[in-house]
């Protein structure tokens, strides 16, 4: 049933908001973004301001309701405050924050330039350009370092000064601080007429300052909504989607969390627990691998999770991940960092130790669901592990996971635990995937998933570093951070005419630890092999054992025939995607292939 929240509408002076957000009658919920505006960013709102044009409107909501148990934080800058609000704002945090901070704090506003760069500033009225017809308000806003001085030639020469009340009525700058205290207001008028020794065009020239500046800002009003106390969870959470869907997107995460926070529960603060299982921080064998999935991929899986349990269809989409219950995250929770445990497991089982290899961080979330769903016991037995890695490899040499994919993560998690167990099973992702012989000279670089699926799979066929001999597991992949490196140097394949697309392509590539690259350099095998052969005190039987690890032909590579190379290493990396995907490449001995390669791939 439809929720009609009636909300109420009322203009309010920004005295009156200012004076709420000072005692604390005016604070955020706490999963409020922080403040985030910049110097350029404020200095325009305080020239609207100073010109009365409108800036939107605020959303409130009466704070009180026991079933909306947010927790809350007074505005950036407010100090000193105890009170229970009265309002929490829902829309218009920068702007309110900018305001105070600007016009009714002690302390200089810290806030950055529009590179980043961390600064803090006082802001002035510089009341000749505000009187100024021809003046743009904005460059009449006047912003000054923490010391009140604008300097120049690294800091030596000082521009202005206005670190004295009688330097602020020297040149005339009114400090927009002081705006809203009206005794301090009138105490620094008096000031500025006593200094000028009350000259005629000083009186009359604050006179217009005031009423067309001063007034225009201290009699501003604002629209203010107000959602009442009475507002249900659901349609406070829900406004607050619609009204922040300007500016910097949230995420469903944020979203999630303002849900959770009226069970007085902190989910970004559970996050950094769950993230340190997740990510593997505290276990013997620490990587990277897991440090893709973030927060929002965490509620997506445990919502495919509970999704799959449920007697409606499996689903995980943003509004899914929206609608999922507390109860539900707390109930599922532990059996979902389960099942990313055993998913890191698993990758390492596929020789994939890095994030920098890992073909899809995506896919990481069916996959997690899926171990959640079988079990660690289940997850143990050869025939999973055999079922899971076709399923993998399918995913990643298919190519699968590179666009929207909620719908897919649904499939996969139905698809493989009916395997796993022994059902029927649609087997979507395995089915749709198809990997072409034409694909494998158009990966030129790591970016691709199936280029970094390849390279795992050359890993998984325990290639051996040329110098060092050793194979990659995870401590030496971690440690020792073997790259991809030409085996027909780039140099040398230039020098000979060889076709980029050829020599560039992840044929002519394989992983090696920086040791046997610096051998190779940019000379023909035949003689950098005879440089390894020395440098690592080794004869040729072990030197041809370790380059036919990499899947290459030894004949061709030492004889520095690189088409005869070139196309074996192209069969043999195409014999292991078959291999992991449990389906032959269709496209070996076609037309297209033929004209790219120059011959068919078939064996």
């Amino acid at each position: 049933m439809a929720v009609n929240i009636a909300p109420k509408s009322l203009d309010t002076e920004l005295n009156e908001l200012m004076r709420d957000v000072t005692t604390g009658k005016a604070q955020l919920p706490e999963f409020q973004r922080s403040w985030t505006w910049d110097d350029g960013r404020i200095r325009g709102i305080l020239a609207s301001l100073s010109q009365g044009y409108p800036m939107g409107a605020i959303m409130r909501l009466e704070y009180g309701n026991e079933n909306v148990r947010f927790k809350y934080r007074p505005i950036e800058g407010v100090k000193n405050v105890t009170q229970t609000p009265n309002y929490l704002v829902l829309d218009g945090q920068q702007r309110l924050t900018s305001m105070y901070r600007a016009t009714c704090s002690e302390d200089p506003v810290e806030t950055k330039t529009d590179k980043g760069k961390d600064i803090k500033r006082f802001y002035y009225l510089d009341i000749k350009k505000c009187l100024d017809e021809n003046e743009d308000r904005y460059d009449a806003i006047l912003p000054v370092p923490e010391d009140r001085k604008i300097k120049a030639n690294f800091n030596r020469d000082i521009l202005l000064d206005l670190s004295t009340r009688e330097l602020e009525y020297e040149h005339e700058m009114f400090p927009i601080n002081i705006i809203f205290d009206s005794s301090a207001r009138e105490d620094w008028a008096d000031g500025y007429k006593e200094f000028h020794d009350y000259g005629k065009d000083f009186m009359e020239r604050y006179k217009r300052f005031r009423t067309d500046v001063i007034e225009t800002i201290t009699g501003y009003k604002l629209p203010v909504i107000t959602l009442g106390k009475e507002t249900p969870r659901e349609a406070v959470c829900k406004v607050f989607e619609n009204v922040n869907t300007g500016g910097v997107a949230l995420t469903v995460f944020e979203l999630v969390t303002a849900t959770f926070a009226t069970y007085e529960f902190d989910l970004r603060k559970d996050w950094e627990e769950c993230k340190e299982v997740i990510w593997g921080i505290h276990e013997t064998l620490n990587t990277d691998v897991m440090k893709g999935v973030d927060e929002t991929a965490f509620l997506t899986t445990i919502t495919l999770y509970t999704s799959y349990f449920a007697e409606t269809m499996t689903t995980c989409k943003k509004k899914d991940v929206l609608s999922l219950s507390f109860e539900s995250y707390k109930a599922n929770k532990a059996a979902v960092l389960e099942g990313y445990k055993m998913a890191r497991k698993f990758l390492f089982g596929q020789y994939v130790f890095r994030m920098r290899d890992l073909p899809y961080t995506t896919q990481l979330i069916p996959l997690a669901a899926i171990c959640a769903v079988i079990g660690k016991s289940t997850f143990n037995l050869p025939k999973t592990q055999n079922i899971l890695a076709r399923w993998f490899w399918c995913g990643i040499m298919g190519e699968m996971y590179g666009g929207a994919n909620e719908t897919r993560y649904a499939n996969d998690i139905e698809d493989v635990v009916a395997e796993i167990q022994g059902k029927v099973s649609l087997n979507r992702t395995v089915n749709a995937a198809y990997f072409s012989a034409t694909r494998l000279i158009s990966l030129q670089t790591r970016n691709s998933a199936a280029y970094k699926g390849i390279m795992a799979l050359v890993y998984r066929e325990s290639c051996r570093d040329f110098m060092k001999g050793t194979t990659m597991d995870i401590v030496k992949s971690m440690d020792e951070s073997p790259d991809i490196h030409h085996i027909f140097p780039e140099t040398y394949c230039i020098k000979q005419g060889y076709r980029k697309e050829k020599w560039n392509s992840i044929i002519n590539k394989t992983p090696l630890l920086p040791e046997s690259n610096r051998q190779i350099g940019g000379e023909a095998p035949s003689k950098y092999s005879q440089k390894i052969m020395k440098a690592a005190q080794i004869d040729e039987t072990q030197l041809r054992m370790r380059v036919e690890s990499h899947l290459i032909n030894y004949e061709a590579f030492i004889q520095d025939d690189f088409d005869a190379y070139f196309i074996d290493r192209a069969r043999a990396i195409m014999a292991v995607i078959e291999a992991a995907m449990g389906k032959s490449i269709a496209d070996k001995g076609s037309e297209q292939t033929i004209n790219i390669y120059g011959e068919s791939l078939e064996d």
